[in-house]
């Protein structure tokens, strides 16, 4: 097959001005290295250096957004490529804004009786000695917009969660604190509406942050993460979920379990990362497909746009 013909000039979006620019950058160097390695015309294009109607000025046909964070993950990037006509990879852009938010995200599935950790939303007058009582020990204090782990703590006292809550509000004013489930960390990569495989995570560090995503080599990753019925099932609520917040193209659901199996969604990526370390190539080899098939897939999902 005539890839140039099929594809066209692929602009690989990445880097941008999030917090997660060194790991889009990581991501986007193994995209574009996959794509030119089976013959597409892909060239690197970085928004936070040049204007995005260089793409038009570029002749660029269609664009692999392996942006993470930020306006490359909210919907602010997909409007633009949409009102620039460039079609692109992953979700559009409702799906985007909202799956960058975790509270209404947590609202959209709760709205249809999908399973989420309890939690509650922080502001400067909240009583933070409250939320050990009400939710339990340990929890989490996050960032409702990011990803990447930044700007969340595990809490076990009003005085931590007050920290975290400070913490986190530098990266958005809208800060969760969300009940912690033990029973294992999982994700699910969703590709073009269809479930690939679970991946169970085990952190050295205390859970799973930054470092553990994208630089230590003692996290231990399990694929499939579960397995009979209830692999089939985690399988199949990820699927749920992604449609419900009118997904496409590709996203990750990560999720949690309890001790006793029970199932809690916990947010979407719906840029996932690309990197050596990231859970969506792990899910495609399970599903077997290699990394340089897995992005030819992904960037088909574009041809549906013209």
């Amino acid at each position: 097959m005539d890839m140039q013909r099929r594809y066209g000039k692929v602009a690989v979006v990445m880097g941008g001005r999030s917090s997660e620019r060194e790991v889009s950058l990581m991501s986007g160097e193994g995209v574009l290295q996959a794509l030119r390695s089976q013959g597409v015309d892909a060239y690197a294009f970085d928004p936070s250096e040049r204007p995005l109607t260089g793409l038009i000025d570029d002749g660029c046909d269609r664009a692999f957004l392996i942006l993470h964070g930020g306006e490359g993950e909210d919907g602010t990037i997909q409007g633009a490529l949409e009102y620039l006509g460039v079609p692109y990879t992953g979700c559009g852009v409702m799906a985007s804004a909202i799956g960058m938010d975790k509270w209404r995200t947590k609202l959209m599935w709760q709205a249809v009786g999908l399973p989420v950790p309890a939690y509650l939303l922080l502001d400067e007058k909240s009583d933070f000695d409250s939320v050990i009582p009400r939710l339990g020990s340990p929890v989490f204090v996050k960032p409702s917009n990011g990803g990447s782990s930044v700007g969340v703590t595990r809490c076990r006292t009003g005085a931590e969660v007050r920290a975290a809550y400070e913490l986190a509000a530098r990266y958005d004013p809208l800060v969760l604190a969300e009940q912690a489930i033990t029973g294992g960390e999982y994700s699910c990569a969703v590709l073009d509406g269809k479930a690939l495989a679970t991946v169970k995570i085990e952190p050295a560090t205390e859970f799973y942050d930054y470092e553990a995503k994208y630089f230590r080599d003692d996290t231990v990753y399990t694929c499939p993460g579960l397995t009979g019925d209830a692999e089939t099932q985690a399988r199949q609520l990820a699927e749920v979920a992604y449609r419900v917040l009118g997904a496409t193209g590709w996203a990750r659901i990560d999720f949690l379990a309890d001790e006793a199996g029970g199932i809690y969604l916990l947010e979407p990526n719906t840029a996932p990362g690309m990197t050596s370390h990231s859970l969506f190539p792990m899910c495609a080899r399970e599903a077997g497909i290699s990394y340089e098939q897995l992005v030819l897939k992904i960037l088909d999902t574009t041809l549906e746009q013209e």
